[in-house]
């Protein structure tokens, strides 16, 4: 007879039959008794385990709330801001004796520590809300709401600082919108507020409460960069953001590109006619746009038309797209200006997959949907009937390289040779200038309300 089911009937002889359903959770594995239970884990019904009269849960049942792994014989336990290092004791009785040495953030301290129950790890539940600052009483292991206390700043000769004192430390992430910084304090309640500093690099803050925590804005000036750092302190932590041209601007690739966005001008080649209009107001159009400080290209600047292979790449790398065209069909009673809009799934497949995932992080970096060609069209049309000019707006599925193009794209049909009102209008400079103004104008707003993080 092993030594579990040695435990068992004595337990059931000394109950009585009456107790027996409550003792079978009851078992021993090498001599060690242990009893399973339900615990209320911050909010959640989760299992416990109890070893000689200490409760432990194991790694899985954790791992929704801490992050838990272990090497070379310790547990590694790490969440709400705290990192904890407990051996880890094969012997379960030992291991629930408050003599074991572990490592709570940067302390040490006696408590019971990590062992195994077959196979499975298990974690004392009074050493993590010790080392957490959570609240433990045996079944109920409770996380403190945590709150935004307090929000403070100093201002520097060549950076910025401003601090938020949080109730406990939290997980924070941050993204650069436009030309914003937005840092998530995740989980933290916070009132709505805005704040003034002295700073001259940061002068205001936005705190802003939501569901998924405290959302911090602030705006980030050109050649400004900043560096963000959490400081653990006994009654809570601190995060601590620094901004200010004093510091490197340390961003994903993607993210970087959109601060120096690329415009492409495609204007489609004109043979065997006297005036190369779409180049003439593709040309037009850059020049203004680069005087005014944008990235601009052609795919030519000549008579003679590239290989489609050079005008697709510079339509991947794009952030706008604009070819320009003439109407071509023969004998068509059409005229006036048309703007066309991609229509449908992307030829691109990859272009195609990152818009069917848009709410993954930079995303939308690489690959803005189809909304973003619309409200550059939009801008278009109402430049153009500023101007005096009434533009249509059509769908169209089968143009090649506005599909190449992982951002905003259109085609802008110029107007039609064989109608004789459109050919007056094309031979016209001071209209073809006037064309290239408003194609400049609403591609500067389009990119400008984009770098501010807002619709256009």
């Amino acid at each position: 007879m092993n030594g579990s089911s040695l435990i068992l009937r004595r337990s059931v002889r000394f109950w009585g039959r009456a107790g027996l359903i409550s003792l079978v959770a009851w078992a021993g594995l090498a001599g060690a008794q242990y009893a399973f239970s339900a615990l209320n884990l911050a909010g959640r019904t989760a299992q416990s385990v109890t070893l000689y009269g200490a409760e432990y849960a194991g790694q899985s049942t954790l791992s929704r709330l801490l992050s838990v792994s272990e090497a070379g014989g310790v547990a590694y336990v790490v969440g709400l801001g705290h990192t904890l290092l407990l051996p880890i004791d094969e012997d379960n009785q030992r291991a629930t004796t408050d003599f074991n040495t572990v490592q709570l953030d940067a302390e040490r301290v006696k408590a019971r520590t990590a062992t195994r129950l077959d196979g499975k790890l298990l974690l004392p539940l009074d050493t993590l809300a010790r080392g957490l600052g959570a609240s433990y009483t045996p079944g109920n292991f409770t996380v403190p709401a945590v709150q935004l206390s307090g929000v403070s700043s100093l201002a520097g000769a060549k950076s910025d600082r401003v601090v938020f004192d949080l109730t406990r430390n939290v997980t924070v992430r941050e993204e650069l919108i436009g030309g914003s910084l937005r840092l998530t304090l995740v989980g933290a309640a916070a009132q709505t507020r805005n704040y003034t500093t002295r700073g001259a690099f940061m002068p205001r803050v936005q705190v802003t409460a939501g569901a998924g925590g405290a959302a911090v804005t602030v705006p980030l000036p050109a050649h400004s960069g900043y560096q963000l750092f959490t400081v653990q302190r006994p009654s809570g932590a601190r995060v601590v953001l620094d901004l200010g041209p004093g510091l490197p601007l340390n961003v994903p690739a993607l993210v970087a590109e959109l601060r120096k966005p690329l415009i492409v001008l495609d204007p489609a080649g004109q043979p065997g006619t006297g005036q190369d209009v779409t180049l003439e107001v593709a040309r037009n159009a850059a020049e203004l746009l680069s005087r005014a400080g944008w990235q601009v290209r052609l795919t030519r600047d000549t008579a003679h038309s590239p290989d489609v292979t050079l005008r697709q790449d510079l339509a991947r790398q794009s952030d706008v797209f604009v070819s320009l065209d003439l109407g071509r069909f023969p004998n068509a009673a059409r005229k006036g200006v048309t703007v066309y809009e991609a229509a449908g799934q992307a030829p691109s497949q990859i272009i195609s997959a990152y818009r069917q995932a848009q709410g993954a992080p930079l995303v939308s970096a690489a690959v803005s949907d189809a909304a973003e060609s619309r409200r550059l069209s939009d801008l278009l049309r109402g430049e153009l009937k500023t101007g005096g000019l009434s533009a249509q707006q059509e769908p169209q599925s089968r143009l090649l390289l506005l599909g190449e193009a992982p951002h905003a794209a259109l085609l802008l049909e110029l107007g039609w040779p064989q109608n004789s009102a459109d050919q007056q209008r094309l031979s016209n400079a001071a209209q073809n200038t006037q064309m290239a103004q408003a194609l400049a104008r609403a591609v500067a707003t389009y990119l400008t309300a984009r770098a501010n993080g807002g619709p256009s």
